[in-house]
């Protein structure tokens, strides 16, 4: 779980720096730094094994030749940072391979990009409650520091509840500009995530963003817009996807608030969209993920790996149960959902619905109920789908939805903690792929999380299984043909779980060699543990693996000795982020 940025730095290694005092001469002197650190690595020794039987290969890489300096490179060693000398002449050693396919091969011949793009997450508080750039020095050199290693962007959350607080229909985008700007000057794109949730209760909320005002006093007057469980507990993270096309809001569906909110923002930054806003992330539910908040974590309502609760119990999702159930000719099942699934922290053999001899999921209500709940899912994302694909239609920017990786309790017939989220995903039935066609009508990105994690790593008692998780849902992907990005669930800084990223990422589960790899992977999150020196090293590595793609010969062992170089000569640019981030 992500704790708070101030108790996560740790003691840095090294002769600390003196941080310039002028925020003006921060955000000039930075704006150039937008080259790859993978000319900046120290030549290899010659002769370096490297044991590549984890990537099916064994060979000796030879030493690197450097060509001719670029024009680009030229300008940018004249133009970096001045407390960086070394890095300026490193970084105008060579050409890398990635420019050159980016610009095309030769005789101008456009070359395929290959290789996994790797964006960060800013931290969640990265604009304040008064609208402002939070820790802005920190931000400044955080964004230089990701560009110097080859980061392609970062993920920022664009809060409904701070933009359109106080009243409806008008915008404060205060810090996001500033914060937006800031990207693009360091030559970063920006994974923009339209949050309509609350932030708090979740994994990793390390603050508390409320809804916006005028949205909780409308909650407060009718507690029926709020999500629901049977015994009556009212959960405000998300509006309730039952009130959808209502005009519940000030005289506004909660799609049409959302519309409003997206169009506002496409016009007011138009003029970075398609090149450095790249994607929008329309936020669905608990967490921005498409989901009911099932397993709420704030009050300790819920403990992993509890299997949660339907949330079906207000009165607009049972009025809309009421009518499912009349339509299929059977009334007396619209009356509630079920009563015997237990509670938050039960496990699935502790209910009568979940268990697997004879559990209420095979029986035909059950059946019934899941098909219903899910569906009500599905509808919610189409429209929501609908509503961005129009707004960003023709800005060349991608539309992506995030889905929750809920793995405890996969190795079980039920898959109870999926179905109180609404994946009616069973040992019998796939339900990520219903998800993934309605994602490919849109032209969306399938964005999954829990990409770093390992079975055997997990409770076995809970029969946890995110690789296999993660392997059904890369199928579902390609069989509906629809673009498949990732996330860690977890903070991680060590081998193992970028080993299994990388892993994951090339998309090789059935032993199909395909070109397909994961469009993006998006690394969870900018903060001071990061940029420790040995954290900072493996992670460089990382990025520029992903980067390489999976047809790459090199083993991450010898690109992570390559990044030792890199760490030396950019020490101060990384101690002044790690050291700014806990101010």
């Amino acid at each position: 779980m992500e704790l708070s940025m101030p108790h996560q730095i740790g003691t840095l290694s090294g002769t600390s720096i003196t941080t310039e005092e002028s925020s003006s001469s921060s955000t000039t002197t930075t704006a150039s730094a937008t080259v790859s650190a993978t000319a900046m690595w120290k030549t290899p020794t010659s002769g370096l094994r490297c044991s590549g039987k984890k990537w099916g290969i064994e060979a000796i890489t030879p030493p690197l030749v450097s060509p001719p300096l670029s024009p680009r490179r030229a300008a940018a060693a004249a133009t970096f940072r001045p407390d960086l000398p070394v890095a300026c002449q490193a970084f105008a050693t060579a050409e890398t391979e990635n420019l050159e396919i980016e610009h095309g091969g030769m005789k101008g011949a456009q070359i395929k990009e290959k290789g996994v793009p790797v964006y960060v997450m800013m931290p969640l508080d990265s604009v304040t409650m008064g609208n402002t750039v939070n820790r802005k020095k920190a931000m400044n050199a955080s964004m230089m520091a990701l560009k110097s290693a080859g980061v392609e962007g970062v993920m920022l959350d664009v809060w409904w509840g701070l933009v359109e607080r106080d009243e409806p229909g008008v915008y404060n985008w205060g810090g996001y500009t500033e914060l937006l700007e800031m990207a693009n000057k360091h030559g970063l794109k920006v994974q923009a995530v339209m949050s309509f949730h609350q932030c708090g209760g979740n994994v990793g909320d390390s603050c508390t963003i409320p809804l916006p005002k005028w949205v909780v006093d409308e909650m407060n007057q009718d507690p029926d817009l709020a999500y629901t469980d049977q015994w009556g507990r009212r959960n405000y993270e998300y509006v309730s996807l039952g009130c959808d096309t209502l005009p519940v809001l000030r005289g506004r569906t909660p799609v049409q608030c959302y519309l409003d909110f997206m169009r506002a923002f496409r016009d007011n930054f138009k003029h970075l969209l398609g090149h450095t806003i790249v994607e929008i992330q329309v936020g669905m539910g608990p967490a921005g993920e498409l989901r009911y908040p099932s397993y709420p974590e704030q009050n300790g309502t819920w403990k992993f790996p509890g299997i949660g609760a339907f949330q079906c119990y207000d009165k607009y999702m049972l009025g809309n149960l009421k009518a499912a159930a009349e339509g299929a000719g059977k009334p007396e099942w619209g009356h509630t959902g079920p009563t015997d699934a237990g509670h938050y922290n039960s496990w699935p053999e502790d209910t009568q619905f979940f268990r697997k001899e004879n559990g209420g999921w095979t029986s035909p209500y059950g059946e019934f109920f899941l098909n219903w709940y899910s569906q009500m899912l599905l509808d919610h994302g189409e429209r929501i789908l609908s509503s961005a694909r129009s707004t960003f239609q023709g800005t060349a920017v991608k539309i992506s939805v995030k889905i929750a990786g809920i793995h405890w309790h996969y190795g079980t017939r039920s898959h109870a903690p999926e179905l109180t989220a609404g994946y009616y995903n069973t040992r019998f039935r796939d339900g990520y792929l219903p998800i993934a066609r309605m994602l490919a009508r849109h032209g969306a990105i399938f964005n999954f999380t829990c990409i770093e994690m390992r079975d055997h790593e997990q409770p076995q008692d809970a029969l946890c299984a995110p690789q296999k998780l993660v392997k059904q849902v890369a199928l579902a992907t390609r069989e509906a043909q629809v673009p498949l990005a990732g996330e860690n669930a977890l903070p991680r800084y060590d081998e193992y779980a970028y080993d299994q990223i990388l892993s994951a990422s090339s998309l090789n589960f059935d032993g199909n060699q395909d070109e397909r790899e994961m469009c993006a992977f998006t690394y969870l999150r900018m903060n001071p543990n990061l940029f420790q020196p040995d954290n900072w090293r493996k992670f460089v590595a990382f990025v520029n693996k992903m980067k390489e793609g999976k047809g790459s010969n090199r083993c991450l062992e010898q690109v992570e000795r390559e990044a030792e170089h890199f760490v030396h000569v950019t020490r101060p640019l990384v101690q002044e982020a790690a050291v700014a981030l806990t101010q």
